[in-house]
């Protein structure tokens, strides 16, 4: 039996698809803002205050391992539903969020280990959607864009070990934009330029300090279009450090736009 601890995006479908192929026993601790999975039987849609009721649920079930998978957005405090478990975890709860997203998951995975509940790689079940180094597409970055993406790179390294930028554009060795609290999709949305048309990249690593079992970067065909729409010549994610959804469309796409798709 598999915990499956999902939240927004299209990344937990995919999952679920594969786990019901090969036929696993699994339960949904459903944290996603829609509430998408109530409709699944083996569901369970609670508040991310509940530890309690949580932990229960895992235990009664014989649950002994667990998957993150999908965004999970950083619950108000103030109103946060808990139970008497989630009283005494919040605080500590409260204390890691103020270190950034990848903090509280650190502190949740610790959590749940003290309950004897291990967390596995969020690509256990589908490790097809994380790519090897190389170039998935016809065009490959030119030197300028090497330039950028060297940039990029520095620039993420140096952020702060908690940061929970994902994500950097550069253009003509020019930093455009870090991600923020409001995801890629906000700062590809600043990064837009009449003046400049198919060029700077986009590049999505893992946070630093990050554990790689939850959170990793996730590339889709909205990326691209968002990439497109924004001006930009091409992206950039990790080896075996993300989560790549749709990758022909992907692929199809970056070819028919004239960008490019790089592994490091």
């Amino acid at each position: 039996m598999i915990g499956l601890i999902f939240g927004d995006t299209d990344f937990p479908n995919k999952i679920l698809e594969t786990i019901k192929k090969r036929k696993i026993n699994y339960l949904i601790i459903d944290l996603s803002t829609s509430k998408k999975f109530k409709k699944d039987s083996r569901s369970y849609s609670v508040s991310m205050g509940q530890f309690g009721k949580i932990i229960d649920i895992l235990k009664e079930n014989s649950c002994k391992k667990v998957l993150f998978a999908g965004k999970v957005n950083k619950p108000n405090f103030s109103r946060l539903k808990l139970d008497i478990k989630g009283i005494y975890y919040i605080p500590r709860i409260i204390k890691a969020s103020k270190l950034g997203d990848a903090a509280i998951l650190k502190e949740i995975i610790k959590i749940l280990a003290l309950n004897k509940i291990k967390t596995e790689n969020s690509l256990i079940f589908n490790p097809e959607l994380s790519l090897k180094k190389g170039n998935y597409s016809k065009l490959k970055p030119s030197n300028k864009d090497k330039s950028d993406i060297r940039k990029a790179i520095k620039t993420l390294n140096t952020l702060k070990q908690y940061n929970y930028s994902q994500g950097v554009v550069v253009r003509n060795k020019k930093i455009v934009a870090i991600e923020g609290k409001g995801g890629t999709q906000k700062m590809l949305q600043k990064s837009r330029s009449k003046k400049f048309r198919n060029q700077g990249v986009l590049v999505k690593f893992p946070k630093r300090k990050q554990d790689l079992k939850v959170d990793l970067p996730t590339i889709g065909l909205k990326t691209f279009k968002q990439s497109k729409t924004a001006g930009l010549k091409g992206i950039v994610i990790k080896s075996k450090q993300h989560v790549f959804l749709d990758k022909n469309k992907c692929i199809s796409f970056a070819n028919k736009n004239k960008m490019f798709i790089s592994v490091k």
